[in-house]
């Protein structure tokens, strides 16, 4: 064993003698100017490598000492390569040419450039002739000669390359410190359609997008008032993604609209890749607490209306939905098309939606606890409970169900369309029938499961619905465990967690607690829209009326509710 060991250690002695025997020849052939380019190439690499910048200002400042824009194309071409990967990434594109006899670079990426309006720019320059152009070669540009309407000047790098990334191109000039940048975006973007979780028999078929220019047209389109406000900003170092509070400047409460803007500005993340849901994590809900602090809405009218109610609106790029806040219980179940009918409809749907939240949460622990304990049943329920047993215990059978429930829901999900009918036969007749046939289940535990998972999709917020969902199951935990006990500690703990649970100082369970009658009477009952002349007073309005003749002093606390 000793000896092949020596042997083969020195086969690779000698393997290594002659690799590097071979590496002095090929530097002798290579000659001193290209072992110098080889050298400053391998310097390169490893500072390339070794570069952990957060941010595009600290790594044009890495490259190049200063984010000042260099009055050498051959300079400002370096940096571009280092930074933002010219020439390695096959979208971004420095066009260099000659215009007007000075030698310049556009920049742009090629995903997201439009074409017509590049075209046009560039045709209207090549019109051009050393006589037309002044020593100020590049203004004469900005000033005279481009012909687009949204142009601006920087003399930034970082600027620059933001900007290009977020679909503007720009032109650099030979002698020139600062950059023309056009406006040349042209995002993929799909039409505006009815949304999936928001439908209406009557009303707007239009629901918002993935691009957050369109979603703030749709709600401009709809409110025309001057004091409607859309403030844009950034967030995330490496995303950078486009965020807009959207407020009515002469109503919203400022405090709120100060504060949430200042917690969006300190958000310290790489991005929110997953837009909207990251970013109230970041913000506003950083616990465990299933239930959701703000409401999001994929229809502009629903938006809209809240914007007109004091809410501020938060709108994130590549996002279909916009978050509303603050918000409440009773307003996350509240839905457009209770508004869409006279009031009496309205508040008939509206009791029936309250009807079917109730069951998602209370249905199956008030049954279990009923069977436990039959001495609670009134004569008129006698009948109520298995009338044979089942091989499972009946917590096991909900628990087992529950699991079905979710998973059939996210297999609906996922099934492609022309197979979803029948996935459901499937999961319907064949799974739920069987199972209760062979005595796996009580026919109740599934009739009572299915008339809960019902409650729980009649949600108007989806959020909403897998929070009750989660209660259910606890609440059903507790009543198997602890029977009556169980029951009323359980469903104590419950409100009292949605008592303390608050949305930007906003109690959760307004109008209930605090407790305030016409509000509450507004959130039971569909109100007429002349009926309704105040704003809720929990969003803290500064203008609290809807009608310019209503009287200023009128009791604020006469809320509506109105549900959207």
């Amino acid at each position: 064993m000793d000896h092949s060991a020596d042997q083969e250690h020195q086969e690779h002695h000698q393997l290594d003698g002659a690799m590097g025997r071979k590496n002095d020849t090929d530097q002798q052939e290579m000659g001193p100017w290209k072992q110098k380019q080889k050298q400053e190439a391998d310097q390169l690499k490893h500072k390339k490598e070794s570069e952990h910048s957060d941010n595009v200002e600290e790594s044009i400042r890495y490259w190049q000492m200063e984010d000042n824009i260099s009055p050498r194309i051959k300079d400002n071409r370096e940096t571009l390569k280092m930074v933002l990967g010219l020439g390695e990434t096959f979208d971004v594109v420095l066009r260099e040419m000659t215009l007007g006899g000075r030698h310049i670079g556009y920049l742009f990426l090629n995903t997201f450039a439009k074409d017509v309006v590049m075209v046009e720019v560039i045709k209207r320059l090549t019109y051009l002739t050393p006589d037309d152009m002044s020593s100020d070669g590049l203004q004469a540009y900005f000033e005279y000669y481009i012909p687009h309407i949204q142009v601006e000047k920087s003399d930034k790098m970082s600027d620059v390359i933001n900007k290009v990334l977020a679909g503007y191109s720009a032109f650099f000039m030979e002698g020139e410190r600062f950059s023309i940048i056009i406006d040349s975006r042209n995002y993929p973007v799909r039409n505006p359609e009815e949304p999936s979780l928001e439908r209406v028999v009557r009303g707007s078929r239009d629901g918002f997008t993935e691009t957050m220019l369109t979603n703030v047209s749709l709600v401009r389109r709809r409110l025309r008032d001057p004091g409607l406000k859309f403030e844009a900003m950034q967030v995330g170092r490496r995303t950078r993604t486009d965020i807009c509070l959207g407020y009515i400047d002469d109503i919203v409460d400022k405090v709120m609209v100060d504060n949430v803007r200042e917690k969006i500005k300190n958000v310290n993340l790489d991005g929110i890749p997953l837009a909207d849901k990251q970013l109230e994590e970041a913000i506003i809900n950083k616990g465990w607490n299933p239930y959701p602090l703000v409401r999001y809405s994929e229809r502009p009218d629903v938006v809209a209306s809240h914007i007109m109610e004091g809410r501020l609106v938060i709108f994130v790029d590549t996002s279909p939905s916009v978050m509303i806040l603050p918000t409440t219980f009773f307003d996350l179940c509240q839905h457009a098309e209770e508004n869409r009918q006279t009031a009496f409809m309205g508040s008939y749907l509206r009791w029936v939606r309250f009807l079917g939240i109730f069951a998602s949460m209370f249905l199956l622990p008030i049954w279990l606890l009923m069977v436990i304990n039959p001495e609670l049943k009134p004569a008129f329920l006698d009948f109520i409970g298995p009338q044979k047993q089942a091989h499972f215990p009946l917590i096991a059978q909900f628990i087992i169900v529950e699991l079905g429930v979710d998973l059939m829901r996210m297999a609906a999900v996922h099934t492609p369309t022309p197979l979803a009918a029948a996935m459901g036969l499937i999961a319907a007749v064949l799974v739920g029938d069987i199972a209760v046939k062979s005595g796996l289940f009580v026919n109740e535990v599934v009739l009572y499961m299915a008339v809960a998972a019902i409650g729980m999709f009649a949600t108007p917020s989806y959020e909403l619905g897998l929070a009750n969902r989660l209660i259910r199951l606890f609440l059903l935990i507790a009543v198997a465990i602890f029977h009556v006990p169980g029951f009323v500690v359980g469903t104590t703990l419950i409100i009292l967690m949605l008592t303390l649970h608050r949305s930007y100082n906003s109690s959760y369970l307004w109008p209930l607690i605090p407790f305030n009658a016409k509000a509450l009477g507004s959130i039971l009952f569909r109100m007429p829209v002349l009926d309704a002349p105040n704003r809720p007073s929990f969003n803290k309005t500064r203008d609290n009326t809807r009608m310019p003749h209503a009287d200023a002093n009128t009791d604020s606390e006469s809320d509506n509710g109105q549900g959207h």
